[in-house]
């Protein structure tokens, strides 16, 4: 295979683990910040601001690595 070839392969499927992490990182957070509501409701306050900080971190994290797949791609 060629190398162009193979640097599109990878940014392929790093671009899908990026999403596929961001999505059940993201998944995680709120499922675990709906229980702790459920559990203790005059904390969803609390909760829910953490929980905005830490999508967005999620988030961050998320888009650098498909930043990183699309300079791979255009190598």
């Amino acid at each position: 295979m060629e190398p162009t070839a193979l640097a599109f392969l990878a940014a392929g499927i790093g671009a899908g683990i990026v999403a596929i992490g961001a999505g059940v990182g993201i998944g995680r957070l709120a499922a675990s910040a709906m229980e702790g509501s459920a559990r203790q409701p005059e904390a969803s306050g609390d909760i829910r601001t953490s929980m905005i900080i830490a999508a967005a971190l999620i988030e961050g994290v998320a888009l650098f690595g498909l930043v990183i797949c699309i300079l791979l791609a255009l190598k």
